[in-house]
């Protein structure tokens, strides 16, 4: 039988290009290497049955080589389709007990005892206690304390509401939306039978009323109602205050939440009091899309009310001003923004939590997008006086995304003016080699000598061509050719056009990497970090606050022993990356980290730095790469592990 670590141990090394060495999964499972080495050979034995193996390959560490394919599919079908609630789960890491504590705490209507938990978890009391201090800090998130009283354990206690914001966050297994899979994940609350009674009313009603719901947003509601039910039966009753019931009595959302509730209520023989009735229906105006018409033929289109309209545009206006994405005249973005912003202005109204499954995903591959969703955030918090957090960025980042792609496929080609010295018949030259070799993939715009340089207005070209040096600072970039334009000089070119990765070495600075550091906190870090900036005259005093008011929007530890601090907007009079390896992982914001790059972008910068997020994301990808990084002693060797590993 797979226990945690053999399952964690499993899916790296299905993931890995490279092979892994004991450490860095000890490392990532918080155990001694000799109990890793453990782990790997009672794995090998299980995966021998089932068409793979484990090599282990002298001074690299160890790969996975499936033998049959087939047989190996059905194994994983077989072992990776349980849910960690399984009555047989025994939670190991860190990170398994808090999300187990937390559980245990919200589903208790009494106290617990840390003798209990303790016994449950086959771990010491100490154990116990230390992780407490975690579990302090998530539910204090969700405005939920955990009093203990001598000889009784410990409790939750808190608003109904905001209990039950955080049972939907850690109770429900959200991350599959299949029916089957969301019922068979969530038998922990209320028997099966009842989970698909109440899963059906929600289908049947969403149908019959023309809501148009993601596949999430059901998910949400389902839990959500669920959760209602479980807490009316034991007697807790969400309290709204009587104008906010008044003001959503008045929503069509009402009576359709009242149709769902009568249906929950015969089938169960509760009685649901009218707050928890506007509560569900406080959800439905929280997650609907739009309302379609009878037909169903085109939706209704009075959703581009002025006042979000309004919040839309000053979020735009806030992200050009910070981030130069040029997106402002995106009207998909715009449209795409109003729609979205409808329904969640509701959610922010009335302190309705929402989670994103996307979140971690679109952090890591959309980092541009997801910091311009920060900003937007921001903007928004203060237009509303609501706290938006890491989800609600999430799906405005989603948005902006979709707009960067679009801009990236509707820009056409690179626009180019050639300068030279050498009169006439030199550029004519210079220009038909490149119409010649590049064809349609540049538009070269014309030809002119230095001193006429001024005289050309440079705003719509990416680039200049000259065959003399040019020193005087210009707002387009320069590559300098031979006269005789040749191979080399076509590279250079062709490198910029292509939109190819800028030069690693570019991105890492030997003066700005330290490599082995013994810290033990994510503060330690940031403050040492903070003064070797200060001394080099890179940043000034309040750079580090802006750093910490971003972790406040969205921890940046993203997995996988990586975090990427940055301030919440850029500080600095250059862009750099500055590089921090750590002796042993630190706890950033409830996730593991041991390599740190800390990244600051220039003030009103207008350079392309996608290719420095996409470096920055395939490390975050890999696994093993990680941990050659963490090893390294040098900054020549940091380098070889990241020129050598392709990235």
């Amino acid at each position: 039988m797979l226990n945690s670590r053999m399952r964690t141990i499993l899916r790296e090394l299905m993931t890995a290009h490279t092979p892994i060495t004991s450490t860095y999964l000890a490392n990532l499972n918080q155990v001694t290497t000799r109990t890793i080495r453990e782990d790997i050979k009672s794995l090998d034995l299980l995966l021998a049955d089932n068409g793979a193996q484990i090599e282990s390959i002298m001074g690299k560490g160890y790969k996975l080589t499936i033998l049959d394919n087939q047989g190996f599919r059905k194994y994983l079908q077989s072992n990776f389709s349980e849910d960690m609630t399984d009555g047989d789960f025994v939670p190991e890491s860190p990170e398994e007990r808090i999300f187990y504590t937390i559980k245990r705490l919200l589903l208790c209507e009494t106290y617990v005892k840390l003798d209990d938990l303790a016994d449950e978890m086959f771990i010491s009391k100490s154990t116990i206690q230390n992780d407490l201090k975690h579990v302090k800090q998530i539910l204090g998130n969700f405005d939920i304390k955990l009093i203990s009283r001598p000889n009784y354990g410990v409790k939750v206690v808190g608003s109904e509401l905001k209990l039950r914001f955080c049972m939907a966050e850690y109770i429900f297994d959200r991350n599959d939306r299949s029916r089957n899979h969301m019922i068979e994940g969530n038998l922990q609350l209320l028997p099966k039978k009842n989970l698909e009674i109440i899963h059906d009313i929600i289908l049947k009603q969403i149908k019959a009323n023309h809501i148009t719901l993601s596949d999430i947003a059901i998910n949400n509601l389902f839990i959500h109602i669920s959760i209602a039910y479980k807490r009316i039966k034991n007697g807790n009753h969400v309290t709204l205050i009587k104008a906010e019931v008044q003001e959503i009595m008045e929503q069509v959302e009402y009576r359709v939440a009242q149709k769902m509730v009568r249906e929950v209520e015969d089938a169960f023989g509760v009685i649901f009091p009218q707050s928890e009735v506007a509560y569900i229906a406080i959800h439905l105006l929280g997650t609907k899309m739009l309302t379609q018409t009878s037909t169903g033929d085109k939706l209704v289109e009075h959703v581009m009310d002025e006042d979000i309209l309004n919040l839309v545009m000053a979020a735009l206006d806030k992200i050009e001003s910070k981030l130069n994405l040029e997106l402002k005249g995106d009207q998909e973005l715009v449209m795409g923004l109003c729609l979205h912003l409808k329904p969640a202005i509701n959610r922010y109204k009335y302190g309705m939590n929402i989670r994103n499954p996307m979140l971690t995903d679109i952090k890591k591959n959309y980092p541009l997008a997801f910091e311009a969703g920060v900003i937007a955030g921001l903007t928004i918090e203060g237009k509303t006086g609501k706290e938006i957090n890491e989800n609600e960025v999430g799906y405005i980042a989603l948005h902006i995304g979709a707009a960067i792609e679009r801009k990236k496929m509707e820009s056409g080609p690179k626009q180019c003016l050639i300068v030279c010295a050498s009169g006439l018949g030199t550029a004519r030259l210079i220009y038909y080699k490149l119409k010649n070799h590049f064809g349609k993939s540049l538009d070269v715009i014309g030809t002119t000598e230095f001193y006429n340089l001024s005289q050309h207005h440079l705003h719509n070209i990416d680039f200049i061509v000259s065959s003399i040096p040019i020193s005087e600072e210009l707002p387009v970039p320069i590559i300098e050719v031979n006269a005789i334009v040749g191979d080399n000089d076509l590279a250079k070119i062709e490198q910029f056009i292509v939109n190819k990765k800028r030069d690693i070495h570019s991105f890492f600075k030997k003066d700005l990497m330290y490599l082995g550091e013994d810290f033990s906190s994510m503060d330690e870090v940031l403050e040492f970090l903070h003064l070797q900036l200060l001394s080099k005259g890179l940043v000034e005093a309040p750079f580090l606050d802006a750093i910490y008011e971003r972790e406040k929007v969205a921890p940046t530890s993203f997995g996988n022993l990586v975090a990427i601090p940055h301030p919440i907007t850029p500080e600095s009079n250059h862009t750099f990356l500055a590089v921090c390896t750590l002796k042993k992982p630190i706890n950033w914001n409830n996730k593991s980290v041991q390599l740190v790059c800390l990244l600051s972008v220039k003030k009103n910068s207008q350079e392309d730095l996608q290719s420095m997020y996409d470096v920055l994301g395939k490390i975050i990808d890999n696994g093993s790469v990680v941990h050659q990084l963490i090893k390294a002693k040098t900054f020549d060797e940091f380098m070889n592990v990241l020129v050598g590993s392709a990235i």
